[in-house]
């Protein structure tokens, strides 16, 4: 599952972002700024984009729903496939790169995934209010043959153009919560962990894939 992400997204892609969803930013009050972070985890609090009348808003919540039983670890992941959101919050995490974990010991190996010529990945996300603050956690799917290797779930990546049909559910949930098509994602070795990588994944993180069909 993944519980690190990274948000180095400026102001201009994040903008452009919202024009090719033809999402228009609510300015009737303050907007947090997309503060660069190399590592956000579970637990932190971090910008979340949401619907907000007729616009959208850019608003600080922790990540994690708290958990059910006192304990209990947060929810920071939640399983979208085949699911029914039309009564949730939903709300787009924004981001630069995701990252997955490999290995049986700490430290593990870190993989970094981008979308290639993208430089902002929307995460489909849900949000709610706890007496203490908001909350957003992160959808996941199946995974993709990007990061199968890597893990057996993947988050539920959306491209800038497909923010606002998941924010306003304006298409059908299987179109937006789905795993990407082969050569969607680049991979590389952010860190190396104790246990040395596996040569497949090294050479996977250096396969330059075009997408296919």
């Amino acid at each position: 599952m993944c519980n690190d992400y990274e948000r180095h997204v400026g102001q201009e892609p994040f903008n452009a972002a919202l024009q090719s969803a033809g999402l228009t930013p609510n300015t009737s009050g303050p907007q947090p700024a997309l503060s660069p972070a190399a590592d956000v985890r579970v637990g932190d609090v971090a910008p979340v984009l949401v619907a907000q009348g007729n616009g959208v808003a850019v608003v600080p919540m922790r990540w994690g729903f708290s958990p059910s039983r006192p304990g209990g670890a947060p929810v920071f992941n939640f399983r979208g496939d085949g699911r029914r959101f039309a009564a949730s919050q939903r709300c787009v995490i924004p981001a630069s790169a995701f990252f997955e974990f490999t290995g049986t010991r700490s430290p593990k190996s870190k993989w970094r995934f981008t979308v290639p010529g993208e430089r902002v990945l929307g995460i489909a996300g849900l949000w709610h209010e706890e007496p203490d603050e908001s909350r957003f956690t992160m959808l996941t799917v199946k995974p993709g043959p990007d990061v199968r290797p890597f893990h057996d779930r993947q988050i539920a990546i959306l491209r800038p153009g497909e923010w606002g049909h998941w924010l306003y559910l304006s298409k059908p949930e299987a179109e937006l919560i789905r795993p990407l098509r082969s050569g969607s994602l680049a991979v590389e070795l952010a860190r190396p962990g104790v246990e040395a990588p596996t040569a497949e994944l090294i050479a996977l993180a250096g396969d330059a894939r075009a997408p296919t069909a």
